[in-house]
């Protein structure tokens, strides 16, 4: 079967919830709406024939993360209600990259924005349908930022934003506050963005963008743009930043950004970091990242009240977002690595490129062949000393791919399994992972 053809199968599997009067109101239910232009404009909006919406992405890197997921499938929750997305990848608008609220971006070169527009692009069509008559149309701000003169930008776009506005924008406000400041590329990054909404109502009768809460100021400049060119009430829906409820930031593992990219977030790495979800966190989670309907969830936040060691809900939901993101064949085969790593399956039997992307989110080490099993296990930190894995070996506490070791100088190459790697378990749960070179 071909990746669009997998694709859309998966996509056919979703739907909203039937037990909601409309898709507005699922969308508060899952807690998706922290503010937006007028609500009961909006309800009614939604409720009715099919609108026109669309949701930006800058390639400011090679792919979309966590946090770009959240709009995705904002998206394609209103697609399942009837309405036409327009997935806008930033070809301008990524040469440029909207204001941080600590530090100006680094540019990147031009043929890497190009570069990175089309893997974007290629990610955002996994997420929506190319399907039907409102299938997603993918659009390149580049295409009418390009031709327009400087002159032409500042006449026809600037002269309607008022500076003592911009000012006031968040992410401005912060900027200028800094011992950084702002420059003027990232100022008028706001003003690229109500150009978007411009040109894409034009084009397409586009009436409502959604983003990040965070990005709101940018959205009502388009808002007030197309208010003041073209007299018309068009709507915004900011949703909402996805934080931890012990005040960490949601999206990060180890300290880097959890992409949807396999090649940079692999499926296993994608898989553990939904199931270590907090108790606290889940039922929130489930809501805004899967598509299981209110009665499947409620189920589920039983289970957490009543049986949270079992942690089925977290189960749940890392089966759930990772086989979104990379197919339900690939989080089988990580359930099936993670299960044989503890000694409940054949290792040898797993897929040899699961288990090498487990072994690199464990502690792990590059070795020769003849390197020891005590030496192993110093050089990935299982023990302290070649004094400590040798009574580890003699108390009957070391396996090597599930295989209990009773020599420790045995060479790490008599145990290797296809592909040149050692699993290395001291106990029950402490794991480490081999290559040999």
């Amino acid at each position: 079967m071909s990746d669009t053809a997998s694709t859309e199968q998966r996509l056919r599997a979703q739907s909203n919830d039937p037990s909601f009067d409309d898709v507005w109101d699922e969308l508060q239910w899952r807690g998706l709406i922290h503010v937006s232009t007028d609500e009961a404009d909006l309800k009614q909006l939604l409720a009715g024939e099919p609108v026109t919406y669309y949701c930006g992405f800058d390639p400011t890197a090679p792919s979309l993360h966590l946090g770009n997921l959240v709009q995705l499938l904002t998206m394609r929750r209103l697609q399942l209600a009837g309405h036409r997305p327009l997935g806008l990848v930033g070809g301008s608008t990524g040469l440029i990259g909207d204001p941080k609220p600590t530090a100006e971006r680094t540019l990147n070169t031009k043929e890497t924005v190009v570069e990175w527009v089309g893997y974007l692009q290629q990610q955002v069509t996994r997420f929506l349908s190319a399907e039907g008559d409102n299938a997603v149309r993918l659009v390149n701000n580049l295409d009418w930022t390009a031709p327009m003169s400087a002159i032409d930008f500042l006449r026809e776009i600037g002269k309607h934003f008022r500076v003592g506005a911009m000012l006031k924008k968040d992410a401005v406000s912060a900027r200028l506050n800094s011992d950084e400041g702002i420059s003027y590329t990232e100022f008028s990054y706001q003003i690229l963005q109500g150009m978007d909404y411009l040109e894409l109502y034009r084009q397409y009768g586009c009436v409502l963008q959604t983003g990040g809460s965070d990005q709101w100021g940018n959205l009502t400049s388009g808002t007030d743009l197309i208010r003041k060119v073209e007299g018309a009430h068009v709507h915004a829906i900011g949703t909402p930043l996805i934080t931890n409820s012990d005040g960490t930031k949601f999206g990060k593992s180890e300290g880097n950004a959890v992409w949807l990219d396999p090649a940079l977030t692999s499926p296993y790495a994608m898989y553990q970091f939904w199931l270590n979800t907090d108790d606290a966190d889940v039922v929130a989670r489930l809501k805004v990242f899967t598509f299981l309907h209110r009665d499947e969830i409620e189920r589920l936040e039983r289970a957490v009240a009543d049986e949270p060691f079992r942690r089925e809900a977290q189960r749940r939901l890392a089966y759930e977002v990772t086989s979104l993101v990379h197919g339900a064949e690939a989080t089988e085969a990580v359930i099936a690595a993670s299960e044989a790593l503890f000694g409940q399956g054949d290792l040898e039997g797993q897929d040899r490129a699961t288990i090498e992307a487990a072994l690199r989110e464990l502690p792990n080490t590059t070795t020769a062949a003849s390197t020891t099993i005590a030496q192993a296990l110093v050089d990935t930190g299982l023990t302290k000393s070649l004094g400590e894995s040798r009574r580890a070996v003699a108390q009957g506490g070391v396996y090597a791919n599930n295989a209990k070791i009773d020599d420790a100088d045995a060479a790490v190459g008599d145990v290797l399994l296809p592909g040149g790697t050692v699993v290395l378990r001291r106990g029950k749960k402490t794991l480490a992972g081999v290559f040999v070179e």
